[in-house]
Formats: structure tokens, C-alpha cells, sequence
């Protein structure tokens, strides 16, 4: 089991402010411009950098659960995969 710091903030955890951006871009059916999102991003607290923002993204990107295209956003959409039998 991985012990966390006694002094660290949970707050700036990459997981925790990336679940801040998908629900800033669910609000958003489509598109959304990656100005836009960093902007709530960084409004929401004080400590919180543009640095930490394109980490966060790179972190989603990387996860598959964000598409970026022309500096926009976007959720990718959930595909249910289907398992195929051995013989088909």
C-alpha cells in the first residue's frame, strides 16, 4: 500500500484535479475551447498552475479519455466492446 505524505495536498493530486476537467467538460456536450476549460481550471483555486492544467491534460490524453483537435476539447465517447468468441 502506497502511504501518501503526511503534509500533502489532495487537492493539486493530478487524479483529483483531472476529475475537475471531466466534469467541466461534461457540462459541455461538444466541443470545448482549451482556453475556456483552463480558465474554470484555474479559477476554482488559487493554487492551481497552467502547469499543472497541461499535466492533468497530457494525463487524459494519454488515458483516452480526452480528444484534442484545433485547440479544442472533447470527451471521447464511451464504446462498449463487444468480446468475440474464440471461432468467429
Amino acid at each position: 500500500m502506497i502511504l501518501p505524505h503526511p503534509e500533502t495536498d489532495f487537492s493539486l493530486n493530478i487524479l483529483v484535479v483531472s476529475a475537475d476537467i471531466i466534469r467541466e467538460l461534461k457540462k459541455h456536450k461538444k466541443t470545448i475551447f482549451l482556453e475556456k476549460t483552463m480558465q474554470s481550471f484555474l479559477k476554482k483555486d488559487v493554487k492551481r498552475t497552467p502547469d499543472l492544467f497541461i499535466k492533468c491534460l497530457v494525463f487524459l490524453y494519454s488515458v483516452g479519455l480526452i480528444e484534442y483537435n484545433d485547440f479544442k476539447l472533447k470527451l471521447t465517447p464511451k464504446e462498449s466492446y463487444i468480446q468475440l468468441e474464440m471461432f468467429e
